[in-house]
């Protein structure tokens, strides 16, 4: 995808989800906006690493009244619908995978395969700006 194209799957996304209006902490806003310039930019790990982390600023700021609670469970007590919960839980597990590498040293997949996981990579990223936007605007206002 190209720049303009990446952009327009952005607001493509934007003009589907969002109906009305939507507000969030001025931390979520901030951290959305650097998710999709990494997408943009085509950094798609940054990407899925970020909207993760928009995410749980989101749910935090919206759920967890000031409560210090993991992710996972600020997720499963948050009020949001099961499937949206199941699409949070499998972008985060996916996030996971690249975050806790148990063995960095054993690289020999990533060398030899790099193209696949760009391509693995860059559909998760495109998820991820799907399941962002879906849990950003979850409580739209008209």
């Amino acid at each position: 995808m190209t720049t303009a194209e990446k952009w327009a799957f952005i607001n493509e996304l934007d003009d589907e989800l969002l109906n009305g209006g939507a507000t969030m902490s001025e931390w979520c806003v901030l951290i959305v906006r650097e998710c999709d310039y990494a997408f943009v930019a085509g950094a798609n790990l940054a990407t899925i690493i970020t909207a993760v982390a928009a995410i749980e600023t989101y749910l935090r700021a919206e759920y967890a009244c000031n409560h210090r609670i993991h992710l996972t469970d600020l997720i499963d007590q948050s009020p949001i619908n099961q499937s949206l919960r199941d699409q949070i839980h499998n972008l985060r597990k996916y996030r996971n995978k690249w975050v806790h590498i148990s063995s960095p040293e054993n690289d020999k997949k990533v060398l030899n395969s790099g193209e696949n996981y760009e391509k693995e990579l860059e559909g998760w990223a495109k998820l991820a700006q799907r399941i962002l936007r879906l849990t950003s605007y979850e409580n739209k206002f008209i």
